[in-house]
């Protein structure tokens, strides 16, 4: 069907990481499913995907994110715990601004706060819709053996999902960690 999950054993880019009742009660973890950018060898950087802020870009006055007022009221999300600007993007790119966005999964793209010129200029050339961009307010990043030991631990379900859960509209919605477990097969890991 149009969406689908599943659990993997290993982190992989594109992945998503389910946050598991050992980290209930750890406010900026709790019940968060983070999609994993970049599984690298040095440092594995990912966004929560399912913690919306209260903010716009243009009520942050961040001129960082959004220098041309294009996407002054698009939504802010609250992306982790490290200060970066990360910027998804969903939707096929015929022309991605000269490699400023990297494909984490298939129609889904991410760039940093220097790709916000590049992002302008493809709405600006009406290659790809304002809508089709989320951005994010911080990043969550471990070194690598950090982040297997989470797992270990039982800190972190693993799993593979659709780029159709991943979709713009979806980012931000508070079930979406509900939906995920429940492609998979369980409401719970544990």
């Amino acid at each position: 069907g149009d969406k689908w999950a599943h659990a993997l054993h290993e982190p992989e880019k594109g992945c998503v990481l389910i946050a598991t009742e050992k980290l209930d009660g750890v406010h900026i973890f709790e019940r968060t499913v983070i999609l994993l950018l970049s599984s690298g060898p040095f440092r594995p950087i990912g966004v929560i995907l399912n913690k919306p802020s209260l903010m716009s870009i243009k009520e942050t006055r961040s001129s960082a994110l959004d220098s041309s007022g294009l996407f002054s009221n698009r939504p802010l999300f609250f992306g982790g715990p490290v200060e970066e600007c990360i910027i998804l993007l969903s939707g096929e790119i015929r022309n991605d601004g000269g490699g400023l966005f990297e494909e984490v999964m298939k129609g889904v793209y991410y760039g940093t706060k220097e790709s916000v010129g590049g992002a302008a200029d493809l709405v600006n050339r009406n290659l790809v819709p304002a809508e089709n961009f989320r951005f994010f307010d911080g990043c969550c990043a471990w070194d690598r053996i950090q982040l297997r030991e989470e797992i270990r631990a039982g800190y972190w379900a693993v799993g593979a999902c659709s780029p159709s859960l991943i979709k713009p509209s979806c980012l931000g919605e508070v079930g979406l960690w509900e939906e995920i477990l429940g492609l998979m097969g369980s409401k719970k890991f544990w």
